[in-house]
This record gives C-alpha cells, sequence and structure tokens, in this order.
C-alpha cells in the first residue's frame, strides 16, 4: 500500500510538472511530452525493481553467491599443539611419562635449537651442551639420563618444566 502511494505521488508530480511546462512552453510539446514518457518510464523501473528485489531476497543466494561467501569455522587448535599439552600435564603428573614421553620431546627441542643456532650436536659434543643448557637444564636433558626408580612418582614440577621451557627459549 505504501509503496502505491509513493509511485502514485511520483507519477503525480511528473504529470504536475509536465501540465506546468506545456503551459509555459519553454520547448516544443513533442520533446515534453517524450521527456514526460521516460520520466514515467523511470518510476515504472524504479517500482517494479522495488517490487522484485524482496522476491529475490526471500529466494534466498543463489549457488554462486554461495560459493563466493566466506565459511565461518571454528579456529582449530593445531594437533601438535594438543599433543604437547597432553604430554606436559601428563610428564608433571608421572614420572614414568615424563621420562618416556615429555623428556624425549624437549631433547629434541634442545638438539634442534644447539644445532641451529650453535652448531652443537647434543650427544657428540655433549660437554659444550652442558655449558649452554646449564646444570639444571642439561640434568633432565642429557641423553643417558636414568629412568625413575618409580615410574609411578609425581613427575616434573610446573616451576621445573617452565624453567626448563625458558631456558630452551633462550638458546
Amino acid at each position: 500500500m505504501r509503496e502505491r502511494r509513493r509511485i502514485a505521488g511520483s507519477v503525480l508530480a511528473a504529470t504536475a510538472v509536465l501540465v506546468i511546462l506545456l503551459g509555459v512552453r519553454p520547448l516544443p510539446a513533442e520533446r515534453l511530452l517524450a521527456g514526460y514518457v521516460l520520466v514515467v518510464a523511470g518510476i515504472a523501473l524504479a517500482a517494479l525493481t522495488r517490487i522484485a528485489q524482496p522476491a529475490a531476497e526471500r529466494r534466498g543466494a543463489s549457488r554462486f553467491e554461495q560459493a563466493l561467501r566466506r565459511r565461518h569455522e571454528r579456529p582449530v587448535r593445531p594437533p601438535e599443539l594438543i599433543r604437547t599439552e597432553r604430554e606436559l600435564t601428563l610428564g608433571m603428573a608421572n614420572a614414568g611419562h615424563a621420562y618416556s614421553r615429555l623428556l624425549p620431546v624437549l631433547r629434541e627441542a634442545a638438539a634442534a635449537r644447539l644445532a641451529a643456532r650453535h652448531g652443537i650436536d647434543l650427544r657428540a659434543r655433549p660437554r659444550d651442551a652442558e655449558e649452554l643448557l646449564g646444570n639444571d637444564a642439561w640434568e633432565l636433558l642429557r641423553p643417558d639420563l636414568p629412568a625413575p626408580e618409580d615410574r609411578n612418582a609425581p613427575g616434573l614440577p610446573t616451576a621445573r618444566v617452565e624453567a626448563l621451557v625458558s631456558r630452551l627459549e633462550h638458546l
């Protein structure tokens, strides 16, 4: 209903302008009528566009538009991060797990850092590696570390793991 009033008002205004211009005659009548037809055709096209647009929106986006839309995916934590967190948690809870799973991962990280930044092989040059790592870190990361006597004992304390990781980061 509102749309009809808007269309009728526009046509009525265009007609009033036509009548005034025909009375004043600044241009020949044929040109004024041709302009009037163009204005009414424009009003009709605008009205049809407004009427057709909600119908297209009700149908939804085309398959092409749907394909172009970004998919909102939840951020996924990398599996390697999840595995490392699990190893840390279990290694801090259980000495056996710390010995068999957590410390080998940290030892590999230390070996990679030593080789990349200092050209030192952890196994081939243990004295140089111990000097760079420090005594506390070396005691945990040395390749010949003996197995714990009680594998079910508590694992590494959080503070010690944090200090070890910090030391590896600063190598």
